[in-house]
């Protein structure tokens, strides 16, 4: 998962840089949108995989 996460931060930091410095106007408001989701999915994404595993009985 975390990879994914990894993977979807590159992705929305691409489309961040098209749309910040209005290469793609069109794109601004996505990328601003893509830019957070992702950047909460992969803080998200951290502390899941942070936690260590319960131990089974």
């Amino acid at each position: 998962m975390l990879r994914w996460a990894l993977t979807f931060l590159v992705i929305a930091l691409v489309a961040a840089l098209f749309g910040f410095t209005n290469v793609a106007g069109t794109s601004i408001l996505a990328a601003k949108i893509l830019f957070f989701v992702f950047l909460v999915m992969f803080v998200v994404s951290l502390i899941m995989g942070t936690r260590e595993p319960r131990e089974s009985i």
